[in-house]
């Protein structure tokens, strides 16, 4: 008889999505990516290891190295399962750049930036995520970060 394998209390599974679900990739950027065998945010990561992988990859696509830098931290970020695609974008724009960062946050400012991004740029409070969210972010982040 098989056992499942069921991952360990203080660990988290971490999230791969097709790369268009990535916030703000313009189509022509997901044909690029794809046509350099990169269609999911896993192989994304894993292609720009190196600061030097990441100065190659803009250099294939004729894009800025900074485009390039965005994604990555915001595929890293869509790792953590209740950020995925849908905050990882909200996470970077309000500073986040890294599950590393997210995990070192306090979820007071951390929510206090996102309301303050919120209000600045939508004229809107309703919307930011709740207290228990983002501090839901960023216990798995500090589980993630261990990977």
């Amino acid at each position: 008889m098989k056992i499942p394998h069921k991952a360990p209390k203080n660990s988290v599974q971490l999230r791969d999505w097709p790369i268009e679900h990535l916030p703000g990739l313009s189509n022509e950027n997901q044909s690029q990516l794809e046509q350099c065998g990169i269609t999911t945010t896993a192989q994304l990561i894993r292609m720009t290891k190196t600061p030097a992988a990441k100065a190659l990859l803009a250099h294939q696509l004729h894009i800025n190295i900074l485009s390039v830098n965005k994604w990555v931290a915001m595929a890293e970020l869509a790792r953590i399962p209740s950020v995925g695609c849908q905050y990882c974008g909200l996470l970077l724009h309000a500073g986040v750049a890294s599950a590393a960062q997210l995990a070192q946050m306090p979820v007071e400012r951390l929510h206090q930036q996102i309301l303050r991004l919120h209000v600045a740029t939508m004229q809107r409070n309703d919307l930011t995520p709740s207290v228990d969210r983002v501090q839901q972010w960023i216990q798995q982040a500090r589980l993630v970060k261990s990977h």
